[in-house]
């Protein structure tokens, strides 16, 4: 699912504390994993916290800013967490050139369901926008993360743009979309600017030691 189409992928920085600019959806999501390394079991899911996933959902695209979100639980959180952990193994897996044959079939078998059905409407100024024709469902909204990942799995030209961060302790994966290929980090905000940090730190070590 890429941007434009029925839930799109907004621009970075939106949903609170959650950043979206790895290029799809499915990748957004994943991005929402621990940090390497990963913490023990007995740690806090990031996407448990009060709020988080229903802030992911909203800043993802998945669901349109304003709609209510009263239903998101537990139950919600377990689902998206096997999700993300399942198209987390086949991403990497593609990109280590192995399989991940049972995280391939969870990931068919949840992407086979009935993705969101959406509309248009006026909002108070006049103006079309997305709205959803119910209130939202767990499993469409899942149906909709897991087709993102089989269609950029399934597609040559944005598989080989697949990247792993090359930022210290950084295991995001993001779409390289730039001219030429060349984008190295995640973020170049965030992992791009602490390398830059580090290597002035570096030079000046350097300089004053001479």
């Amino acid at each position: 699912m890429t941007a434009g189409s029925g839930v799109g992928i907004p621009p970075v920085q939106r949903g609170g504390e959650w950043r979206f600019g790895s290029g799809r959806i499915c990748l957004d999501l994943v991005a929402t994993s621990p940090e390497f390394p990963r913490p023990p079991a007995a740690a806090q899911e990031p996407l448990a916290d009060t709020g988080r996933l229903e802030h992911w959902l909203i800043g993802a695209g998945l669901v349109p800013e304003g709609t209510r979100l009263g239903c998101v639980d537990g139950v919600w959180v377990s689902r998206f967490v096997e999700l993300r952990d399942c198209v987390a193994q086949l991403v990497r897996a593609e990109l280590d050139g192995r399989s991940a044959e049972s995280a391939l079939e969870r990931v068919n078998t949840i992407a086979a369901g009935p993705p969101p059905r959406i509309r248009a409407v006026r909002d108070q100024h006049g103006a079309l926008v997305r709205a959803l024709c119910t209130a939202p469902d767990c499993g469409a909204l899942l149906a909709a993360v897991a087709r993102d990942a089989v269609e950029l799995l399934t597609d040559p030209a944005d598989r080989s743009r697949l990247r792993q961060c090359e930022g210290d302790n950084c295991r995001r994966v993001y779409l390289d979309t730039s001219r030429g290929r060349r984008r190295r980090w995640c973020s170049s905000e965030v992992c791009g600017n602490r390398e830059r940090v580090a290597r002035h730190r570096r030079r000046t070590a350097a300089a004053a030691g001479a």
